[in-house]
C-alpha cells in the first residue's frame, strides 16, 4: 500500500513538472552519425566503466537493488547510443572528430594493434583480435594505460571524454516514472520536497512572451498585446520592435538592469535564450535540468579540456541555479578597483547604497536554522582544528533546507533575479522574450558624437523555427548582459575592435575533496543532498593575514559525481558509488591571477597562473584537514589515480606525507602521469571597466567607448576577480550602471 502511494506521487511530481525538466525521454532515433562498428567499439568501452560483477562477499544477496547495480553493464542498449548522443551534443568538433577516428580504428584488428599494443595479440587464431573481442580485464588495461600516457595525450582525451559522459548519462536517465534503477541501490532519490504554487499565475506571465510557444501567426499579436510597437517586414524577413531600452540577459545583471529601468518608466525588451520555469516546474532530476538550466548543459570546459566551466542558461541565468552565498564585495578588492583601476564610485556611498539595495531585495540573511550534513561537516573540522567558520549569507530564509537549489528551487525560496528584479520590470511593464538569441548589435557611424559608432538595438533570432523570421529590437539604449562567456562574442561579431573585449576573463577555479562518514560513526546525521547547499564557509588565512582561499561545501548528483570522480576500475567505480549519500565533498577555490579569452562563443582559454596553483594547492590541503579533523574515514582527492588515505590510526608523519603529496597542477592534457579535475564557475572580467580605452572594454558608466547607447551590464565588466561569490558584486554593479542609465533617461526628457 505504501509502495503504491509512493509511486503515485512520485507519478504526480513528475506530470507537474515542467515537459523539459521531465526524465522517461525514449531515444527513438540515433543522430549521432557514428557506425554500427563504432558503437560496438564504444560499447566495449562502456562494458570496461561499468561492467557487470558478481555481487562482493558479505553484501545481502536477497538485496535485489543491489544485485542489479552490480549486474548492470554500461554496454547495455540505450547507453552507448545515448553516450554517443551526448558527446557529439556537448563537445567541441575537433574533439567529436577525434573520439570518432579512434573508435574507427579500434574496429579493425590493425588499428587495435595500433592503438593497443600488445594486449591486443593471441596465440591463436586470430592473432590479433580488435578491441571489442578483448576481454574485459584487457580493455580495463588499456584505458588504464590511456589515464596515465604521458605521451599520447589525445587517447587520454578519448578516455576522459567517454567516460565523462557514459558514466553521466548511466546515472542521469531515468525511466517512465522519474526514476533510475541503481538509485535505490547508492542510497540516493530526488528531492521529493513540496514545490510552490502559483494560482494565481506564474509572476513573470504578466509580460513573457515564450516563443517555443509561438507560430508567425501569433507573435505579432503577442507581442502588441504586451503593449510593444511592432512592424512585419516581410520584405526584408523581420520584425522590428521599438522600445525604450533592450537588455539582453535575464541573469544577475539583467534581471537588476531590467528591473531598475523599467521602474524608472522606460519601456523594456529583455531576451533570454533559456526557457522560464517557476518552483512547480522543476522534477530536481539530474539529467534534464542540466540540459535546460546550464551552459553546454554543465558539461563545458575549455577549450584544452583542463577546465569544467558552469554557467547557468535559463531565466534568471546564474542565480536561479548558483548555491544562495550572498556576500558582499571585499573592501580590499573596491580599495583596488576604485584606486588602482582608478574608477570612483567603487570607493563612494553609490556602489555601498546599492549594495544594501541589492541585499534588501534579495532577502538576504545570515541566520540559518539548522544545516545539512556537509556544512555540519564543515563546521565541525574547523571547530575541532581551532579554526575559524562563518555563517554564509544567503538569498533566502533561514529555514531554507534545499539541497537541489543547483537543480532550480522547488520551494521557491531563493530570491534569484527570476522572482525579485524581473517580477519587478514586469510589473512596470517591461516584456521579456525567452527562446530568443542576441545575434549581432546595430550600429551606425556617429558622425558628431564622442564615440565612433551609435548603437541602435539588436537583431536576435528565435531559436524556436516555427517562427522563420528575424527580430530587429530597436532601442534608445541597449544593454548587453549575457554574462563574461557570451557577451565578449556578442560584440566582436557585431564588429567592435577594442583589444579588451574577450581577454582579462577571470574565473573562480576551484579543486573538489571528498570525505566518507559511514553512518553514526561521525555523530552527524543526512546525506550530502540534504540541507541548503551552502550555509558556512571557511576563508584560508596566509601568514600575512591575506585570504588565500574559501572553503564551501559542494552540491553534486550522482551522475556529475560519477562523471568527475577518477576512475580507477569499474569495481572501484561501484563501491565509490554505494558510499554516495555519506561521502562529503568540500571546495576550496581562490581569487585567480592567471587569465583567459573567450573571442568566440564557445571557445574559451584559460590558464592558471602559478600562484594560483600554489593558492589552490594551500586550500586543498585545508579542505582534507577539515574533513579528517570532522572524523572522516577515508579522504581523497579528485586526481586521476584516485589518490586517498584512511583515517583511522593516521599518523602524523603519514598525513604530511600524503598532504605533501597533493597537487593542484595539470588538467588532463597536461604530460604527468597523474591530473586534476579543476572546475571554474562565477565568470568575470571579459569587458572590464576601465578608465581609457586602453585600460577596459567600457567606462565606468559601462558604456562602450566605440559605441554610443552601448552598455555592458554583467560580470564581465567586473576589473579582477574578487575571491569570493559574486552574485551580489554584480547585481550592485548593474545598479549602479542602471540607475546611472535612468538617470541620464531622466536628464534627457527634462523640459
Amino acid at each position: 500500500m505504501e509502495e503504491r502511494e509512493a509511486k503515485k506521487e512520485k507519478m504526480e511530481g513528475k506530470k507537474t513538472s515542467h515537459p523539459l525538466l521531465r526524465g522517461g525521454k525514449i531515444l527513438c532515433s540515433s543522430s549521432h552519425g557514428f557506425s554500427p562498428a563504432q558503437i560496438q567499439t564504444l560499447a566495449s568501452i562502456c562494458e570496461v566503466l561499468i561492467p557487470p560483477l558478481p555481487l562482493p562477499e558479505g553484501k545481502k544477496p536477497m538485496d535485489y537493488p543491489l544485485q542489479y547495480f552490480y549486474k548492470a553493464s554500461g554496454s547495455h542498449p540505450p547507453i552507448p547510443d545515448e553516450t554517443a548522443e551526448m558527446l557529439v551534443k556537448r563537445s567541441l568538433p575537433p574533439a567529436v572528430s577525434l573520439v570518432s577516428l579512434v573508435l574507427k580504428i579500434l574496429s579493425f584488428r590493425l588499428g587495435t594493434l595500433l592503438l593497443c599494443g600488445r594486449l591486443c595479440l593471441s596465440r591463436e587464431w586470430p592473432l590479433i583480435h580488435k578491441f571489442s573481442e578483448l576481454s574485459v580485464e584487457s580493455r580495463e588495461e588499456i584505458l588504464m594505460q590511456w589515464s596515465r600516457g604521458r605521451f599520447l595525450i589525445l587517447l587520454r582525451v578519448v578516455f576522459v571524454l567517454i567516460k565523462t559522459f557514459c558514466l553521466f548519462t548511466f546515472f542521469s536517465r531515468t525511466d517512465e516514472n522519474s526514476e533510475n534503477p541503481t538509485w535505490k541501490a547508492i542510497g540516493y532519490h530526488v528531492d521529493n520536497r513540496e514545490k510552490k504554487t502559483y494560482p494565481q499565475g506564474r509572476p513573470l506571465g504578466k509580460g513573457i512572451i515564450e516563443t517555443i510557444h509561438e507560430k508567425d501567426s501569433s507573435f505579432v499579436q503577442s507581442l502588441t498585446q504586451k503593449g510593444l510597437q511592432v512592424i512585419d517586414d516581410p520584405e526584408h524577413n523581420i520584425y522590428k520592435i521599438k522600445c525604450d531600452v533592450v537588455v539582453i540577459g535575464t541573469g544577475c545583471g539583467g534581471g537588476v538592469a531590467a528591473g531598475v529601468l523599467a521602474s524608472s518608466g522606460q519601456k523594456v525588451v529583455v531576451l533570454e535564450k533559456g526557457n522560464y520555469f517557476v518552483p512547480e516546474d522543476y522534477s530536481s532530476l539530474e539529467g534534464p535540468s542540466m540540459s535546460e538550466l546550464y551552459e553546454g548543459g554543465g558539461i563545458m570546459s575549455t577549450v584544452d579540456g583542463n577546465v569544467i566551466l558552469l554557467a547557468g542558461s535559463t531565466v534568471g541565468g546564474g542565480s536561479a541555479v548558483n548555491w544562495s552565498a550572498s556576500i558582499r564585495t571585499p573592501e580590499d578588492v573596491l580599495r583596488e578597483w576604485s584606486v588602482d583601476h582608478r574608477i570612483p564610485f567603487f570607493g563612494d556611498h553609490e556602489y555601498h547604497s546599492a549594495m544594501d539595495a541589492v541585499c534588501k531585495r534579495l532577502g538576504v540573511t545570515d541566520k540559518c536554522s539548522e544545516e545539512g550534513f556537509q556544512n555540519q561537516i564543515l563546521r565541525k573540522g574547523c571547530e575541532n582544528l581551532g579554526l575559524k567558520v562563518e555563517q554564509a549569507p544567503r538569498n533566502s530564509s533561514e529555514n531554507h533546507f534545499c539541497g537541489s537549489c543547483n537543480l532550480g528551487c522547488r520551494t521557491g525560496d531563493k530570491k534569484g533575479t527570476d522572482s525579485t528584479w524581473l517580477v519587478d520590470a514586469v510589473a512596470c511593464g517591461a516584456v521579456i522574450l525567452t527562446g530568443t538569441k542576441a545575434e549581432s548589435f546595430i550600429f551606425v557611424d556617429n558622425d558628431n558624437g564622442r564615440r565612433k559608432k551609435k548603437c541602435l538595438g539588436v537583431i536576435a533570432t528565435a531559436l524556436n523555427k516555427n517562427l522563420t523570421k528575424k527580430l530587429q529590437i530597436e532601442a534608445k539604449v541597449t544593454i548587453s548582459a549575457c554574462g563574461s562567456l557570451l557577451t565578449p562574442p556578442l560584440m566582436i561579431s557585431s564588429g567592435l575592435q577594442n583589444p579588451n573585449i574577450g581577454r582579462n576573463l577571470h574565473h573562480q577555479p576551484f579543486l573538489l575533496a571528498w570525505g566518507y562518514f559511514p553512518e553514526d560513526a561521525s555523530g552527524i546525521k543526512g546525506k550530502i543532498f540534504e540541507g541548503g547547499i551552502v550555509t558556512s564557509l571557511h576563508k584560508v588565512v596566509s601568514g600575512d593575514s591575506k585570504t588565500v582561499a574559501l572553503i564551501e561545501a559542494a552540491a553534486l548528483g550522482p551522475a556529475t559525481y560519477a562523471a568527475l570522480s577518477p576512475w580507477i576500475s569499474g569495481g572501484d567505480l561501484k563501491e565509490r558509488m554505494l558510499k554516495l549519500p555519506r561521502t562529503a565533498h568540500l571546495f576550496a577555490f581562490v581569487k585567480d591571477q592567471g587569465t583567459g579569452k573567450v573571442m568566440e562563443e564557445g571557445k574559451i582559454e584559460y590558464r592558471l597562473s602559478e600562484i594560483d596553483e600554489e593558492n589552490l594547492r594551500t586550500g586543498l590541503r585545508q579542505t582534507l584537514r577539515i574533513l579528517i579533523a570532522a572524523g572522516a574515514e577515508e579522504v581523497g582527492t579528485y586526481r586521476s589515480d584516485g589518490q586517498r588515505i584512511k583515517c583511522r590510526g593516521l599518523t602524523k608523519e603519514s598525513l604530511e606525507e600524503f598532504l605533501d603529496d597533493v597537487s593542484s597542477t595539470g588538467g588532463m592534457q597536461s604530460k604527468n602521469e597523474t591530473w586534476n579535475v579543476c572546475l571554474a564557475g562565477h565568470h568575470m572580467g571579459s569587458c572590464r571597466m576601465g578608465a581609457t580605452e586602453e585600460e577596459g572594454a567600457v567606462d565606468e558608466n559601462g558604456e562602450s567607448w566605440e559605441a554610443e547607447g552601448l552598455f555592458v551590464s554583467d560580470g564581465s565588466v567586473l576589473p579582477t576577480a574578487i575571491g569570493v561569490n559574486p552574485m551580489i558584486t554584480i547585481q550592485s554593479t548593474s545598479y549602479c550602471i542602471s540607475s546611472r542609465i535612468a538617470k541620464k533617461f531622466k536628464r534627457e526628457t527634462a523640459p
